[in-house]
């Protein structure tokens, strides 16, 4: 069974940092390329960072270019999105995607002080 399972969301306030977690399984994880998208209420869902079966990466969010870190680890078969410097307009439900087909049920991330 194909499962991907964030966790890490919480409140934070902003200018703080947050790590979110994607743990995979019942597929060749290491194959896939993975990103991290997020949706706000009301708003379409966003591509926030990719990172390919190789290890590249891409910050595909305007507003995440140089405050997000995607990484993954194929060994523990997960991905992780680092979030620095949060700012309120971060908040969202953030998912985790394996290309092209296997979603998570997200994980939400609320920033307020």
């Amino acid at each position: 069974q194909v499962q991907l399972v964030e966790s890490g969301g919480g409140l934070v306030q902003p200018g703080e940092s947050l790590t979110l977690s994607c743990v995979a399984s019942g597929f060749i994880f290491k194959i896939y390329d993975m990103s991290w998208y997020r949706q706000a209420p009301g708003k379409e869902r966003e591509l926030v960072a990719t990172i390919t079966s190789a290890g590249g990466t891409t910050n595909n969010a305007d507003s995440a270019r140089g405050r997000f870190i995607i990484s993954r680890d194929n060994e523990k078969k997960m991905v992780y999105l680092q979030m620095n410097n949060v700012e309120p307009e971060d908040t969202a439900r953030y998912y985790c995607h394996a290309y092209p087909y296997y979603w998570g049920q997200g994980t939400q991330v609320t920033v307020s002080s």
